[in-house]
């Protein structure tokens, strides 16, 4: 499958590092996979392409890498999953571990300018020059807890902790602090009758309003891996876990005649740029789909978490 996106001199198709968005970014983690087993050098070539965009990525005066150049000055949650799981891995690959205080950073970033104090839940993003329309115009951040943004962030955590060296507690503890932190505020939101989480996570019963299967999803993974790995106590959290990924089964999944499943109720996209207005309407007339990839890809991942922690 890489073969088909990279070339013998490492150029990746369809890639444009002017644009510098850090959406790119994220494809870099399967080929520095693929790097590692196979020891390619186009393969090397082209996650050092990839490295070399975040060298020049512009970024908010408080160090946090921007969503997009057309998204000037914007934090967004979608954006730290894109990024710091790939620049954490890079870095324990081919730089001894160089950047991965900047890794740290842009979560500590992230915490500061988009948890709400109140809920413990992140709003989606944030505009340092206040300019956008969804802007708050005193604190820069957009207006509402949007469930997938918000899970991109928690798999970010539980991922970019693969990379850190578990005796560097410096760099470790503050992500540890926020998952344990984040476990407790999610759990606030589950939904008591069926175990998953709304799309806009803390308005459930509001018009129009729906429970949601990528970003649910996400928080399953997130849960299963992080007592998997140890970060988050598994007599606490396990029944949570097990209540969410029985959720997702029970609310989302399709199983069609021929045996085939499909996954309801994702929403394709929720962004905040290109006129949108980031209000409460907005979120809810973006199209719900069945199996996008945006979704299949955090269930299936969320599966496998789920029956290493359930098997024994």
């Amino acid at each position: 499958m890489a073969d088909t996106f990279v070339t013998d001199d490492g150029s990746i198709h369809s890639y444009n590092a002017s644009k510098f968005n850090i959406d790119s970014i994220n494809s870099g983690n399967v080929l520095l996979r693929v790097f590692e087993q196979s020891k390619e050098p186009k393969y090397q070539l082209a996650v050092q392409a990839l490295r070399e965009q975040l060298k020049h990525h512009p970024k908010t005066s408080n160090g946090a890498f921007w969503h997009k150049q057309v998204y000037p000055h914007q934090l967004w949650l979608d954006g730290v999953y894109m990024g710091m799981p790939f620049l954490a891995y890079y870095s324990s690959l081919f730089e001894q571990g160089a950047s991965l205080q900047q890794v740290v950073h842009e979560f500590e970033v992230t915490r500061e300018q988009l948890r709400d104090d109140k809920t413990g839940l992140y709003f989606h993003a944030w505009d340092e020059s206040k300019q956008m329309d969804w802007a708050d115009k005193e604190t820069g951040r957009s207006a509402y807890f949007w469930g997938r943004a918000l899970g991109w962030l928690a798999m970010a955590l539980v991922d970019v902790l693969d990379y850190i060296p578990a005796d560097n507690t410096e760099l470790r503890q503050p992500l540890l602090n926020m998952v344990t932190e984040l476990a407790a505020d999610l759990a606030r939101f589950q939904d008591a009758e069926t175990g998953v989480w709304y799309h806009i996570m803390d308005k459930a019963g509001e018009r129009g309003n729906y429970l949601e299967s990528s970003g649910s999803s996400m928080f399953v993974y997130f849960y299963a891996k992080a007592i998997n790995k140890g970060y988050l106590p598994k007599e606490q959290y396990l029944d949570i876990s097990k209540k969410a990924w029985q959720g997702l089964l029970n609310e989302f999944v399709l199983v069609h005649p021929d045996g085939s499943i499909s996954l309801t109720n994702m929403v394709q996209v929720a962004g905040l740029g290109a006129g949108r207005d980031g209000s409460y309407h907005y979120y809810m007339s973006e199209p719900i789909y069945r199996n996008d990839s945006k979704g299949t890809g955090p269930f299936i991942m969320a599966g496998v978490q789920m029956a290493q922690l359930l098997k024994d």
